[in-house]
């Protein structure tokens, strides 16, 4: 009998490589989005896939739309991926990040003690609510938070809840702590695809600069196909924890831009302009992330690092 997966947050990156990985194993797998009917889910379509998932509509922020979904859905497996998920864009837009991630969250977990607690559930954790690791660091599953942004403040509320719900209602539910990962499904708002998407403009003529705030910051770059691995994997356990996922090698984004403008036969001191307009309010310098406890415990590790990345993020835009 195949098991009903429930993705929330199906039409952006991690949740339309979720849907295919879970399609790969035999799941029913469904999408929920605040209007499905209106949603392009252009991801999916992107991954050929789009006719096999299954579409619900859904607002995360109330929790009536929340438990219809679930009624309908009636999921063995609940993946939280929703919400605003642009840390630039949480200075912007405080409340509505607020409201999308940690009440999202909240909602769900409400809704799966009043229908069936035996329901999995997954949340969407982030490395910034570690805020910087430090030069030398990396943090594990037992590092305070410190968060640095209205978007990690946010996950960092989220994150708690689900330990909450875990520890009060003996609810099957984890938070996967996540470094950065990226892939060809990026939106052009995050700045490894807007450095790609430009770079690949640039080597076809165009007269363009890349223009770009603090590079000297450092991150834990993966890939996001390996990373839903990592998601599946924390459900089947039998005991629900928390689990950093990362890399393990941290990178300054002027790295990325240099191996993406040479990966393009080009110099990137000639394209790139520095604009104190594009720094953050409150950055994180260093983040990396120890993934030993996914290793011994789930199996998991990151296949892809950060050359491989870099060159087929090149090779997708440059099609």
């Amino acid at each position: 009998m195949k098991k009903n997966a429930l993705i929330c947050g199906v039409s952006g990156q991690d949740g339309a490589w979720l849907a295919k990985f879970l399609l790969g194993k035999g799941y029913r797998v469904f999408g929920s989005s605040r209007d499905a009917q209106m949603s392009s889910f252009a991801n999916l379509k992107r991954l050929g896939i789009f006719g096999q998932v299954e579409y619900v509509s859904m607002a995360h922020n109330d929790f009536r739309s929340v438990l219809q979904a679930l009624v309908k859905v009636e999921p063995s497996e609940v993946y939280n991926l929703g919400g605003q998920s642009s840390v630039g864009l949480s200075f912007q837009q405080p409340v509505e990040t607020l409201e999308s991630i940690a009440t999202g969250t909240l909602n769900l977990l409400e809704a799966i003690r009043f229908i069936d607690i035996g329901i999995r559930f997954y949340n969407a954790g982030s490395s910034e609510c570690f805020g910087d690791t430090g030069k030398h660091g990396a943090a594990d599953e037992n590092t305070p938070f410190h968060p640095k942004s209205p978007y990690a403040v946010a996950k960092a509320a989220a994150y708690w809840e689900v330990a909450n719900y875990r520890e009060s209602y003996a609810l099957h539910a984890c938070s996967g702590i996540l470094f950065n990962h990226e892939s060809e499904l990026r939106p052009s708002r995050f700045v490894t695809k807007k450095i790609v998407e430009t770079a690949v403009r640039i080597s076809r003529g165009a007269s363009e600069k890349l223009k770009l705030g603090n590079i000297e910051i450092y991150r834990d770059w993966g890939y996001a196909p390996d990373y839903v691995k990592g998601m599946w994997s924390m459900m089947q356990t039998d005991n629900p924890e928390d689990f950093v996922l990362a890399t393990g090698n941290s990178y300054s984004l002027k790295k990325f831009v240099i191996g993406v403008f040479s990966g393009l036969d080009l110099d990137w001191q000639e394209h790139v302009q520095i604009e104190e307009s594009y720094f953050r309010p409150s950055d994180i310098q260093y983040s990396r992330g120890n993934p030993e406890k996914a290793r011994s415990d789930l199996g998991w590790e990151a296949e892809t690092l950060f050359d491989e990345l870099v060159k087929k993020l090149i090779v997708a835009e440059n099609i």
